[in-house]
Formats: C-alpha cells, sequence, structure tokens
C-alpha cells in the first residue's frame, strides 16, 4: 500500500468529518498518488502548541479526491478514517525506525522507499485504523474561512503548510 507519511505542524486539517484539504494545507502533495496516510506531529513550536509533537495525529486509508475550485489540491475523504490528534500514540514509539527517518534528516515527507522494517512500522500504524468509518460526507464547518496555515493575510502559504 502506497502510503504518506508527513509532518504536520498544527490541527485542523483534515477537520474531524476526515476531509484532507480543507484549509488547503499539503497543497499539490494532496495530488500525489497514494493509498493511504499517516500525518505525525513534528517537535518545532507550533507543534508543541497543539500537543501533537511526536505523535501519530491521523490515519487515512483509500482516499477519494474532489476537484477544487481556487485550491492548490483536492480535497480528500477516505473510506477508513481516524483523527487522533493529540491523543495518538507516540509515533516514535510505534515506528522508532520510520521516525528517526523523518526527524534525524529533518524531512517533511516519505511516500516511498520503506525498507522491510519500516513497511512493517507502516502496517502496524495502518491497522490502528482498521474498524475506522468513512470521512463524512460533509466537510465541518470552516472557521472564518481563512488558511490556517497563514500568519497574516499578507503572507502568502508555503506549499508545504
Amino acid at each position: 500500500m502506497r502510503t504518506l507519511i508527513y509532518k504536520r505542524t498544527h490541527t485542523g486539517d483534515p477537520d474531524r468529518n476526515g476531509w484532507f484539504g480543507i484549509y488547503d494545507c499539503m497543497g499539490r502533495v494532496r495530488s500525489w498518488d497514494f493509498d493511504a496516510v499517516i500525518g505525525v506531529g513534528g517537535f518545532g513550536a507550533e507543534p508543541i502548541s497543539h500537543g501533537i509533537d511526536g505523535r501519530v495525529t491521523w490515519i487515512g486509508i483509500g482516499p477519494r479526491k474532489l476537484a477544487t475550485v481556487g485550491g492548490r489540491g483536492p480535497l480528500v475523504t477516505f473510506d477508513r478514517f481516524v483523527l487522533f490528534d493529540g491523543r495518538g500514540p507516540s509515533f516514535i514509539r510505534k515506528a522508532p525506525r520510520l521516525s528517526r527517518r523523518l526527524y534525524s534528516k529533518n524531512v517533511r515527507i516519505l511516500l516511498h522507499d520503506f525498507d522491510d522494517q519500516e513497511q512493517r512500522e507502516v502496517t502496524a500504524i495502518l491497522r490502528l485504523a482498521k474498524d475506522a468509518k468513512s470521512s463524512r460526507s460533509k466537510p465541518a464547518r470552516v472557521r472564518d474561512g481563512r488558511h490556517i496555515c497563514r500568519t497574516s493575510k499578507r503572507v502568502k502559504t508555503s506549499p508545504w503548510c
């Protein structure tokens, strides 16, 4: 299963209903070819302030992509979706080899070239969502319409939000 693993800096995207890209986070990355997504918290000031540092924060399996107007990538919903945010398991304990690869080299995204041990860790994390329900048919209400990744309206959004 082609699995996208990426470091998150904040909560809110995906929303609680399982819509990834609701604030256009991860932009064009959402259009890449993947079968599952694992979001994990980084270790900077922002992830720490959201309580997601070093945690598995969400899992989506079986993406369904919906084209958007004006976004950098599609909205993505999932056949199975679970949102942990700050209640998620420790990524370092659950996947020591993957976490070392992601955190020690300051990698933002992993998508391919997993060795056998890393693939076993990916599979173990994906099992956490085996009984999860699908994304809901409607996204959660968008907070005041602003892009969550922007610090002000004058700052351009990073393509790696």
